[in-house]
């Protein structure tokens, strides 16, 4: 019989061999998203011109907004990163701002005051200091529209905290009166510049994001809208004409499907909607789904990046529209 202690010797060593061969498994599909995250970088862009001036007061079939001294019925204030702000538009009717504002005045018959305190590059962390700057410069709006989530996936922040900071903001506004929609993180899975399978690992970040801000949103008295699955289709479906030349911020045909899906939500919470029942939309996107890498190897290269936070492989990844804008500057100077 085989002593007792060689064969515990025995089963440790392979154990030990075992996890070693895991962690060098890992450690190469690590190596390999950094392969993919420098590829992506020579493809993602990044689209540097400030978004369009959109401000102004909105009424219904008017040509051009007036200015915002004019009398208003309503005040909408939009907050957020850059795509809350329209970045990739080229004139501010593109802006979503401004389509929901619109939207909102041909629904409701009102004069809708727009003000956004979006800023381009925010992630949930800048929530507190937009919030702040609306309280600074007078009182707090009827409506309110949150579109942020992207940033905190491609910086790697940990969900919990960035789910947290959303509905602290939700929850600030709600308590002051205000009306507040969330436009929860959309499917980065649909973003083809990157490859797979680090496309899939940063979809999965993203996606679990979405649930988290919808469940803050809620219980800080806000209606989360899930514009994963109810953008994922058309994105998929048609890259060329849903992003603008950066390959990351949606275009004009983009922003306008986010806030024909944003709209009906807004109107009905102040209780305006007359286009009938809103149906509840799913947070998974089931178009991307049929496109993702095996699930199971992507949940163990997830706990394992979340194992090693000091790797920064989403925030490198998506990122690339950095390194590109400062290539693409060294290209003209030379």
């Amino acid at each position: 019989m085989t002593p007792r202690w060689r064969v515990a010797a025995v089963t440790g060593a392979a154990t030990v061999v075992a996890g070693s061969s895991a962690g060098t498994a890992y450690w190469a599909a690590y190596n390999y998203l950094m392969n993919q995250a420098a590829t992506a970088r020579g493809v993602i862009g990044r689209d540097t011109a400030k978004p369009p001036a959109a401000d102004g007061i909105y009424s219904p079939g008017c040509v051009a907004p007036e200015t915002a001294g004019a009398p208003f019925d309503l005040h909408l204030m939009i907050f957020g990163d850059s795509t809350a702000a329209g970045q990739g538009c080229t004139i501010a009717e593109e802006v979503p701002g401004v389509r929901i504002a619109r939207g909102l005045a041909e629904e409701t018959g009102q004069r809708i005051r727009l003000s956004t305190k979006a800023i381009p590059g925010a992630t949930s962390k800048g929530l507190s200091g937009q919030v702040d700057a609306m309280f600074i410069t007078g009182p707090a709006p009827d409506a309110a529209v949150i579109l942020i989530g992207a940033n905190d996936v491609t910086k790697k922040h940990s969900i919990a905290a960035s789910a947290r900071r959303l509905g602290e903001a939700v929850d600030r506004l709600h308590q002051a009166g205000t009306v507040v929609v969330v436009g929860t993180c959309p499917d980065l899975g649909v973003i083809t510049a990157i490859p797979q399978p680090l496309r899939t690992v940063v979809r999965n970040w993203g996606l679990r994001l979405a649930r988290a801000q919808a469940e803050a949103t809620r219980a800080g008295g806000g209606h989360p809208v899930a514009l994963a699955d109810l953008l994922a289709p058309e994105f998929l479906a048609a890259p060329d004409r849903m992003f603008s030349p950066d390959q990351f911020h949606p275009s004009a045909a983009g922003y306008e499907l986010a806030a024909e899906e944003l709209l009906p939500v807004l109107a009905a919470a102040l209780g305006e909607w007359r286009g009938g029942p809103i149906p509840d939309a799913p947070e998974l996107s089931e178009a991307a789904e049929k496109r993702r890498t095996s699930a199971r190897a992507v949940d163990a290269l997830n706990r394992f990046l979340r194992r090693h936070d000091d790797t920064a492989t989403a925030q490198t990844v998506l990122a690339a529209a950095d390194s590109g804008r400062h290539r693409s500057a060294a290209a003209r100077a030379t």
